[in-house]
């Protein structure tokens, strides 16, 4: 298997493939949303902010490459209604959809379990597990009619190596990658589909920073360095990879 770390895509490797990206609108998501579209990808942004999203929709086009589409839905409010509603909006434009990349999420409250609030526990597993679960439901009808679909989610660290005080992330991660591997068992006898889990290790988001306050900054990576390992993913050059969670550094 090619290492994504040091994937090398050609600059159509994504060409005319239609890829919804959650939490696009900084961080991790903006910058594959941006290699993406810079490899002939039709971008699907997904965010809360309308402005956030309309910024990275500029550089997509100031850059040249494909016109991008926004659809923003806040996953904390968000009922069936608008999942359909995003999903019809998505096969009208399209009539399908290649990839979809579960990025989006929030890192709750780190606190121990005795003293972790209730409310911000079930907000941060709902965003981190159900609001997936949720998309990818209403999206598998549209996947299911690309050529080579690809499911997406997104790992962390903290599920190889569980720590205290990590309170909903922690366990909200275990989730998300159980649901991956569920999924990926369900959809074995569809050859076409993939559905993997990405960890993209430590980069320098506000995320992290939200994690780590006191961390030294400089030494962490850059969202744009690690995009290598998602192109791969998400393109057909990670044909016969299913089932795993890879990592990105």
């Amino acid at each position: 298997m090619t290492d994504p770390r040091t994937y090398q895509p050609s600059k159509d490797a994504l060409k005319d493939r239609v890829i919804l990206i959650t939490g696009a609108s900084d961080g991790i998501g903006k910058a594959v949303a941006i290699a993406a579209a810079s490899h002939g990808a039709q971008v699907v942004l997904h965010g809360r902010s309308v402005r956030k999203l309309e910024a990275v929709y500029d550089e997509i086009v100031n850059a040249g490459a494909p016109r991008p589409s926004i659809l923003p839905l806040d996953f904390e409010k968000a009922g069936p209604e608008e999942y359909e509603k995003l999903v019809a909006a998505l096969e009208q434009e399209f009539g399908r959809l290649d990839g979809l990349l579960h990025n989006a999420s929030m890192l709750g409250e780190r606190a121990p379990i005795e003293h972790h609030d209730v409310a911000k526990w079930m907000r941060t597993m709902h965003v981190n597990v159900n609001a997936p679960f949720i998309l990818t439901r209403t999206c598998l009808p549209l996947l299911k009619k690309s050529a080579d679909p690809v499911i997406l989610f997104t790992s962390s660290g903290v599920v190889s190596s569980p720590r205290p005080f990590w309170g909903s992330y922690l366990v909200s991660k275990w989730a998300s990658d159980g649901l991956m591997s569920m999924l990926a068992q369900e959809l074995e006898k569809q050859p076409a589909m993939r559905v993997n889990s990405i960890n993209p290790g430590a980069v320098k988001t506000n995320m992290r920073l939200q994690a780590y306050p006191a961390e030294d900054r400089s030494k962490l990576r850059e969202a744009h360095t690690i995009v290598a390992a998602y192109l791969y993913l998400l393109g057909p050059d990670s044909r016969g990879v299913h089932g795993q969670t890879i990592n990105a550094q």
